[in-house]
């Protein structure tokens, strides 16, 4: 099994590979040879299109008898190159992935299973014209620490540069007490941390005809052994007044917010069909900063958007340095093959697009460097994770709850020495490097 993209992606991996196990599968390295190969794509960009293919590709190669599966996004916005490809013998669309185990039982019970890569059709549905969210559970931890919990699925957004809403359809939420029960089922079996993550999730609840985030997250807040709660990507808008002074009153929520920006500039944001201003996001971040103690606040910013003059990267650049993130996130604009933006006028060039790019990749390490810079000598709480060989030596590595990556030398052998989901306070002191502070 190979898993390309996002969280969600992962979470959903993590979902078909438990129910492979639970058939009696043997889920073995990808660099072994195996009689099924599953590739759970991602379409984001042309590039990924290009990467999932040449992992299909290469599975093929591998083992020529075996049934390679693609799974996923770019099934559904490559169905036509999907069924010419001979390196793929089945098609799993967005929404079937909880029923793999099945699937592949079909597959393999045909005379000439290669004659029907999507078994008349059955395993892959028209993603865009469904309101069902497909159920699946997570009932194992895949690491020590955290899990990914997946709220809901799809976006109504239909930004200009993104394909994902034709990949993963209309907003679907989960119910709220499938939710619950999953993370209550994950915290007996010793999870720590969770993370909420879907394709919109500032979304989730919508469909059903409210804001449902807060909520949910007031639940998880109640939950015995959860100790920390982390949000994935959200949009500004849902940031009110109302919204933070609650999320603030749950205290096993991390101060960690990444607030999805894509440009500090007005007129860009608005051949992007974002549906905020820059001002929107400015006000947001300034409610975070009023009830939570130095939060921190991550963003992804696309540089060389169609049309993007000197002096709308520049109003960029500016409003990124008034607000001063702890981390950007910062990508070059690709056009994606079927969006508004690839067939806009004014394409800039790739030379235009790295000299931005590098700005703001420059602005943002002065930044980060400060922010983490804040931690050393105050006593912070760290949940540690992963053991790691750093310059010849051994380090246990955590996270702080602002997502402020930690080392401790494992020579050491001091009080706070805690193995993998133990949660300790601890002091940092210096800089082990640019991106890990070290106790």
């Amino acid at each position: 099994m190979h898993n390309l993209g996002c969280k969600v992606n992962n979470y959903e991996m993590d979902v078909m590979g438990q129910k492979i196990k639970e058939a009696g599968g043997i889920i073995v390295p990808f660099t072994d040879k195996a009689d099924v190969y599953i590739i759970n794509t991602c379409t984001v960009t042309n590039i990924a299109d290009r990467k999932s293919r040449q992992m299909l590709h290469k599975a093929k190669k591998e083992n020529p008898e075996a049934i390679v599966v693609a799974v996923g996004c770019y099934v559904e916005t490559g169905k036509e190159g999907v069924i010419k490809d001979d390196s793929i013998d089945l098609a799993v669309g967005n929404n079937k992935k909880s029923e793999i185990v099945e699937i592949l039982d079909e597959f393999m019970s045909l005379k000439n299973p290669k004659d029907d890569k999507t078994l008349h059709g059955t395993s892959i549905i028209d993603i865009n014209h469904t309101d069902v969210y497909e159920e699946m559970t997570l009932s194992e931890l895949p690491e020590h620490t955290r899990a990914y919990i997946k709220i809901q699925d799809g976006c109504n957004q239909f930004c200009t540069y993104c394909v994902i809403p034709y990949a993963r359809g209309r907003v679907r939420s989960r119910e709220m007490q499938d939710i619950l029960d999953e993370i209550k089922g994950l915290a007996q079996k010793g999870c720590k941390e969770v993370v909420l993550t879907g394709i919109h999730i500032s979304s989730y609840g919508v469909d059903k005809g409210e804001q449902l985030l807060v909520p949910l997250i007031e639940k998880i807040g109640d939950i015995d052994g959860i100790e920390r709660i982390r949000i994935s990507s959200l949009e500004p808008r849902i940031m009110t007044e109302e919204n933070v002074k609650r999320l603030a009153a749950v205290k096993k929520l991390c101060p960690h917010f990444h607030l999805s920006l894509q440009s500090g500039c007005d007129t860009v944001l608005s051949r992007m069909n974002r549906h905020y201003t820059a001002d929107d996001f400015r006000k947001g971040v300034e409610l975070l900063r009023k009830y939570f103690e130095k939060p921190a606040i991550t963003t992804d910013i696309i540089v060389g958007f169609p049309g993007e003059t000197e002096e709308e990267f520049e109003e960029c650049r500016k409003f990124a340095e008034e607000i001063d993130f702890y981390e950007m996130h910062v990508f070059k604009y690709s056009p994606r093959k079927g969006t508004v933006a690839a067939g806009m006028k004014e394409q800039l060039t790739d030379k235009e697009k790295s000299a931005r790019s590098d700005v703001l990749l420059n602005l943002t390490k002065k930044q980060s460097e400060c922010y983490r810079n804040y931690f050393i000598g105050k006593e912070i709480s760290v949940l540690w994770e992963d053991e790691e060989n750093i310059g010849g030596k051994r380090y246990m590595i955590g996270h702080t709850d602002r997502y402020v990556r930690i080392a401790r030398a494992m020579a050491d052998e001091a009080p706070e020495n805690a193995g993998s989901g133990d949660i300790t306070t601890v002091t940092p002191r210096a800089f082990l490097s640019s991106d890990t502070l070290l106790i």
